[in-house]
């Protein structure tokens, strides 16, 4: 079991480096479904329609993990991610892209719950700290081998390429978990298969495949051109092959879903699990992903629909709290949450999300605004003196976690974070050439991962062990929206900070004599710029604070630490 551990932390990691492979790879990505870079605000639901799909049915998949088991999430998840990449790189319009991206954020964010909530079932509350840590190390280092994988890629091949690697290497995935947790006998034995549903799965990937890369030969034949024809309209869902590609898929669906043994499973999810309750939820979390994902910084913290999507979203939460009273077995059960460490370790999560963005966003547009305005990737890859050691930070917060209290190393350690953002705060545009920004970087992502083993060891520690996947999803969900919230409320306070210092600047006239743009008059909108930076990372140093002194307080009492480090690393 510890070995299906294993692949689980990697393929949790992999879904990690798929964020930043695609932060790259974006431009490419917009050009080949036929938008240019400046329609980016366009592209905006390829991101947003990856966050809906890993964070807004988050809780309903840890309760799924709970009540099915950790193995078949890990192994659906990764089906559902490479099913994801498949749609993805064979798509030929945004629409058919948000859809892949929306599977691929849907695979990826189960993996996460499934993956704690395993680490939960191997070891007793004692003993989690250092397996917690190597976790949330290797889902770290999925962010230090994004940007390079994504570089690589890129030199050889084109942004296509990228998810057809994830549908490779999620389906071998799925295949090792799905074998080597077969400790069952019953389940060990083979059992024949069905060949019918087996062939509509094959018509239907052939069929979209040749819908979706339109062989030149095939379109320009007299004869089987008639294929990509729209029967109405011009979309390619209504040609013969997209038709073909609906039914075989339908057929498949239903075949499958006729099966005994998935028959039970999905009777015992309609008998057991508070389906209302995870809509309600669903469309709550939606509201407040939407509202922040589709806001342009520059004008609002939110956009006018986001005012909208919130409301929605509002009104869900509103309904969903009632429904918590009334129902006999809500998805959240009564409380879950009840001990302070566990809803400590939401709340937290939360600002660790808030000013871990900063981070990842702003400190390569500072190295592009100095040092490297000529190359994005150069810009990119200082960020990762940063990543490098957050994974290193997870480990040792996951080592002192046998050793000292939970809030004690989770405090610590973002108070190292907001110390980093301070000096952040104080670069100058020369900074980032010296020996004491990589001392910055470093210690930030020290910072981090000390916290991150922590927090996770606190809720498991405090719940249930029957609801681990439900509690662990709310961690999740509770970083990413603070993600999300950070990085809009950040930017626009620091976009105004610096349409202030650029009000301030003299006109071009007084200080290029000479006609056009002068050395001197760029360095002044550079220092704008710089002023803008620096308002995000004080405000990141502000929620990292915050964090610090909720882990203190909010932590105190999660039995997380009984044996000695020896003991622990003797464990694994």
């Amino acid at each position: 079991m510890r070995a299906v551990l294993w692949l689980a932390a990697i393929a949790v990691a992999f879904a990690a480096a798929d964020t930043y492979v695609v932060v790259l790879a974006l431009p490419d990505m917009m050009a080949g479904v036929g938008l240019s870079i400046e329609e980016l605000q366009r592209a905006a639901p390829l991101i947003s329609g990856f966050l809906l799909g890993y964070v807004a049915v988050l809780p309903l998949i840890g309760r799924l993990a709970d009540l099915l088991g950790h193995l078949p999430v890990l192994v659906g998840g990764l089906v559902v991610f490479a099913f994801g990449s498949f749609l993805t790189a064979l798509s030929w319009d945004l629409a058919a892209m948000v859809v892949g991206r929306f599977f691929q954020g849907l695979g990826g964010g189960a993996l996460v719950p499934a993956t704690l909530a395993l680490v939960a079932a191997l070891y007793p509350a004692e003993r989690r700290g250092v397996p917690l840590g190597l976790v949330s190390a290797v889902q770290e280092l999925g962010s230090v081998l994004g940007p390079l994988i994504g570089a690589g890629v890129l030199a050889v091949a084109d942004w296509r390429a990228i998810f057809l690697l994830n549908l490779a290497v999620g389906v071998v995935l799925a295949v090792a978990i799905r074998r080597l947790g077969r400790s069952d006998p019953a389940l060990a034995r083979s059992t024949r298969p069905d060949l019918v549903a087996l062939l509509l799965l094959l018509v239907a990937g052939v069929a979209f495949v040749l819908l979706a890369i339109e062989p030149a030969a095939l379109v320009q034949d007299l004869t089987w051109g008639a294929l990509y024809v729209p029967a109405a309209g011009s979309t390619r869902w209504l040609t013969p092959l997209g038709l073909v590609t609906i039914i075989a898929t339908s057929g498949f669906l239903l075949k499958w879903g006729l099966r005994p043994g998935v028959r039970r499973v999905l009777g015992r999810i309609t008998a057991e699990v508070d389906l209302l309750g995870a809509l309600l939820l669903s469309i709550a979390l939606a509201g407040v992903i939407l509202a922040f994902a589709t806001a342009d910084p520059e004008v609002a913290v939110f956009s006018d629909q986001g005012v909208w999507y919130l409301v929605a979203g509002g009104l869900a939460l509103l309904g969903f709290v009632f429904h918590l009273r009334r129902a006999q077995d809500p998805i959240v059960p009564r409380g879950a949450f009840a001990r302070m460490p566990a809803w400590g370790s939401v709340l937290i999560s939360f600002f660790v999300g808030a000013a871990l963005v900063a981070a990842l966003i702003d400190v390569p547009l500072f190295a592009r605004t100095t040092i490297y305005g000529d190359s994005q990737l150069k810009a990119a890859l200082v960020l990762l003196e940063f990543l490098v050691a957050l994974p290193v930070g997870a480990v040792l917060g996951g080592f002192l976690t046998r050793r000292l209290p939970a809030g004690v190393i989770a405090g610590g350690g973002m108070l190292l974070a907001a110390a980093a953002f301070v000096f952040m705060a104080r670069w100058d545009a020369e900074a980032l050439r010296s020996v004491s920004a990589t001392v910055v970087l470093v210690t930030g992502g020290l910072g981090f991962g000390l916290a991150l083993a922590p927090v996770n060891a606190a809720i498991l520690a405090t719940t249930e062990q029957s609801m681990h996947g439900l509690t662990t999803s709310f961690t999740v969900v509770a970083r990413m929206v603070g993600m999300l919230v950070g990085i809009s409320a950040l930017t626009t306070i620091g976009l105004r900070s610096y349409y202030a210092a650029q009000a301030d600047l003299p006109s071009l006239s007084s200080v290029c004599t000479g006609g056009g743009m002068c050395a001197e008059y760029q360095d002044l909108l550079i220092g704008a710029a710089i002023a803008q930076e620096h308002t995000v990372f004080a405000g990141a140093a502000v929620c990292a604070g915050i964090a610090a002194v909720l882990s203190v307080l909010l932590l105190r009492g999660a039995p997380t630490r009984a044996l000695s480090p020896s003991e622990t690393v003797t464990a694994l």
